[in-house]
């Protein structure tokens, strides 16, 4: 059996990219998310998020894929949980979430378990928490 090499594994990976960077071009030019604040950034954002967490590069998250993205972030599901997730945002009824699913969800104004799962994790990451000593504080600052 042969082995896939790291050239292919490379070659698929920017094939996959150039693909995703062409649909969210498409999600900019079409003028129906244009009430998005900060557009081009997040969809910059979820098309890395997706990347990482398409394992195989086919264009779809998988249950599989799915499990360990969740396991990842600390939220192991079960199997039925991983199923309903999926079913909230998978519009063509594949059993995956394909990169325009994960977009609609993403930017649209209905919330699903795993928007919301995303969403928390990229907050709990802006959050830098301050270095060094706290700033000495006086009892009269006290409220």
């Amino acid at each position: 059996m042969a082995h896939q090499g790291g050239k292919a594994f490379g070659i698929l990976k920017n094939k996959q990219e150039s693909e995703l960077m062409e649909i969210n071009n498409q999600y900019l030019q079409s003028g129906d998310w244009d009430d998005v604040e900060e557009l081009e950034l997040k969809l910059e954002s979820y098309k890395n998020q997706f990347i990482e967490y398409d394992e195989n590069n086919s264009g779809d998250i998988d249950i599989m894929e799915l499990k360990r993205m969740m396991e990842k972030l600390g939220q192991a599901k079960t199997h039925l949980e991983l199923k309903k997730m999926i079913a909230e945002v998978d519009t063509n009824d594949s059993g995956t979430i394909h990169y325009h699913e994960f977009l609609t969800m993403m930017l649209g104004k209905k919330n699903s378990i795993l928007k919301i799962i995303l969403m928390f994790e990229e907050k709990k990451k802006e959050k830098e928490l301050p270095k060094g000593l706290p700033p000495k504080r006086a009892l009269t600052d006290l409220p």
